[in-house]
């Protein structure tokens, strides 16, 4: 069962701040979260056993999850409409992510949703493009403000995705609300701007369906994970 600490922010994050997000997009909310509510589970087990880990490049450390290498880990299960709630920590100049919806682990770039997590204080990555930045939706969509804290400082986050609506709640704010529909061109977003060659799909043409992957350490510096659980949710 997921911790009341954990279903707190939650049910802050989604019921309370997001809920008029929701709303404005036409969609019904989820239902408030108690700490009776069951269904949680961690994505990841302490052992990581249910994960796919390559290379054990991956490893908890004190309930802590972190990498020792650019590569990603993967869950086994393949998810399709939930809720991921997760709290990360960026070491200066750290640049990861959470994957969604992928349906190609051998060649996921292109195959997959990924939730830009960023040291964006770090210069290098404050001179990228907004849709660089913390919360974004990768290459495709920018946050409507940056919300992540400075390095050594934990992060919450909470992703929903159902069908093509994706929603990123980052420290307590609605940052991104992401209609996959509307994403139709491979080179071009909705609103003119570039996508970097390397998402040569268009996001309106991906399955809803797939693995959950978190980056490992593809910055400059470490990136840490704690408190990773999951809700799935009705059709």
């Amino acid at each position: 069962m997921v911790s009341a600490r954990i279903v707190g922010w939650v049910a802050v994050g989604l019921v309370g701040v997001v809920g008029g997000g929701f709303a404005q997009e036409g969609l019904e909310g989820p239902p408030p979260l108690t700490p009776e509510t069951s269904g949680w589970k961690d994505l990841f087990a302490p052992d990581l056993s249910n994960a796919l880990d390559p290379a054990g490049a991956w490893r908890f450390e004190q309930g802590v999850l972190t990498a020792d290498k650019d590569q990603c880990i993967w869950t086994k299960n393949q998810y399709r409409n939930f809720i991921l709630s997760l709290e990360f920590k960026n070491g200066p100049g750290a640049n990861s992510g959470v994957i969604v919806y992928c349906s190609d682990l051998k060649n996921w770039i292109p195959n997959s949703i990924e939730i830009q997590i960023c040291d964006d204080f770090a210069e290098k990555w404050a001179k990228m493009p907004p849709t660089w930045h913390c919360g974004a939706i990768f290459g495709r969509l920018a946050p409507a403000k940056s919300m992540v804290r400075k390095p050594g400082q934990w992060n919450q986050m909470v992703i929903k995705c159902m069908g093509p609506m994706i929603y990123v709640v980052l420290n307590g704010e609605l940052v991104t609300t992401m209609d996959m529909r509307k994403w139709t061109s491979p080179t071009t977003n909705p609103d003119g701007s570039s996508i970097p060659s390397w998402l040569s799909r268009p996001a309106a043409e991906l399955p809803q369906v797939g693995h959950i992957g978190l980056q490992g350490k593809h910055g400059d510096a470490d990136i840490y994970f704690r408190n990773v659980k999951i809700l799935e949710l009705s059709p």
